[in-house]
């Protein structure tokens, strides 16, 4: 079989006899790999030969109930309600963040023989280890240890498990390519013939993937648009929580999010998310402030801080952990010319509690407040939540989904809200607590300023 050197480009798969610093086809730099291109005929003909006939709409049948739980509810909330069978989905993250911790409890956790663990990374031995510091990991789970893709297809075609996890792809490898595991052309084929193989089983399979240095899911690109749903695992090493988001999902919606706590015996449910991303303290300081937020469906409330302190350089510092830079120095310019303060000579910095990243609008209010209240050093009230997205000229807009926010202020004790007019007057719902509105950032300050 005839080889030849070429580079393709991991980002969008274009292919040049020369390597270059830039992709000419999508303009990426430094994406060119080299890879080994062979005849693909024999290939071709395989996937002819197992080509389908075409079925009318209303002979395909379907059923209601067509989703595997997992009895994780935060793993099924972001697979859209369970895994569907047929299925090819992607697990990307950090190596240690906890992504064979995660389908290792999934598969642990289903009935006798309804799972199939294959690893191509560890020892039988070593899964063995982690799995007796998990609870209620079933003993019956299947496990394989094997990287060829050769031997792993028949093991997935005779097994009669529903879930199958290969750990990972850049492990395996086939021997219709002459190329190393992990290169571009093993990670597209082995994917491609994974893919074929759960759309004519019926089953479900999850592939892990690794991830570089930049934060992208190692291998082509095009290794996501074949795959039905990428999951991507978030969470800053030095904080215990982990956060589940969903890239892609062809069976379900991408704006949900699955919150996870990384303890010794394994990943445990975050159910009220909102008690871990505010502080216990009770005490009013300044420089602190409640927002909400919502990831996906769901509401979620976060505490923000803030710092204003005078500069010992000739530039200030405008710091942000959590928060965009530069939606941060927007406020700062709007706080500057609508109501006439001066940051100049001061340093600025911003977090959010809890390692999470804010990117709603609607907390801007309380990102405004808080720096207020630091610069001023008068503090906020801490049972208040503050809601709203500020513009350019000062005015304080509308946010989306408000009725969904204060009901989950409502739940977690808060005694007050300061909102968007135009949302107010739109309420229907009654709360059992106080409901402010404001329409300027400066009626907005005055009143959430506890010595104003």
């Amino acid at each position: 079989m005839k080889k030849k050197i070429i580079f393709e480009c991991s980002d969008c798969g274009a292919k040049t006899p020369r390597w270059a610093g830039r992709c000419s086809n999508c303009g990426a730099w430094n994406t060119l790999l080299e890879t080994v291109e062979e005849s693909q005929s024999v290939i071709k003909k395989e996937r002819i030969s197992n080509s389908s006939t075409p079925q009318k709409l209303s002979e395909i049948e379907t059923k209601s109930d067509h989703r595997i739980k997992t009895d994780i509810a935060e793993f099924d909330r972001v697979l859209g309600g369970g895994i569907m069978p047929g299925s090819l989905i992607l697990v990307g993250g950090d190596p240690g963040i906890g992504k064979s911790t995660l389908l290792l409890q999934t598969c642990g956790r289903l009935k006798s023989n309804s799972a199939l663990y294959i690893s191509g990374e560890e020892s039988l031995k070593q899964i063995k280890h982690r799995a007796m510091r998990m609870k209620d990991i079933n003993e019956d789970l299947l496990l394989i240890a094997e990287n060829n893709l050769e031997n792993i297809i028949p093991h997935i075609k005779a097994s009669e498990c529903e879930i199958i996890v290969i750990d990972s792809i850049q492990s395996v490898y086939t021997d219709k390519i002459d190329a190393s595991p992990g290169s571009i052309s093993q990670v597209r084929e082995c994917t491609a013939e994974l893919m074929n193989v759960a759309k004519h089983s019926g089953k479900s399979i999850f592939i892990v993937g690794h991830v570089t240095k930049d934060g992208f899911i190692a291998g082509p690109k095009v290794l996501e648009h074949t795959v039905d749903t990428v999951l991507q695992f978030e969470g800053e090493k030095n904080y215990s929580f982990r956060i589940l988001r969903a890239l892609k999902n062809r069976f379900g919606s991408t704006n949900e999010i699955g919150i996870f706590e990384m303890r010794d015996d394994g990943l445990h449910e975050v159910l009220n998310p909102s008690e871990v991303f505010l502080s216990s303290s009770h005490v009013n300081e300044p420089g602190v402030a409640v927002v909400t937020t919502l990831e996906g469906s769901r509401p979620l409330l976060i505490e923000v801080q803030a710092l204003v302190t005078s500069t010992s350089y000739g530039v200030p510092q405008r710091s942000s952990n959590g928060f965009d830079l530069r939606r941060l120095q927007m406020i700062l310019a709007v706080l500057e010319k609508r109501l006439g303060m001066q940051f100049r000579q001061y340093d600025v910095f911003v977090n959010v509690a809890g390692g999470i990243y804010l990117n709603d609008p609607s907390v801007d209010l309380g990102i405004a407040a808080a720096i207020v209240s630091s610069f001023k050093d008068s503090p906020l009230d801490r049972s208040r939540v503050l809601i709203g997205e500020i513009g350019l000229t000062g005015e304080v807009r509308p946010v989306a989904r408000i009725e969904q926010r204060l009901k989950e202020s409502e739940k977690l004790g808060f005694s007050s809200a300061v909102i968007p007019k135009q949302n107010y007057d739109k309420l229907i719902s009654k709360y059992d607590f106080q409901i402010e509105w404001v329409d300027r950032i400066s009626l907005a300050l005055s009143k959430i300023l506890l010595n104003s």
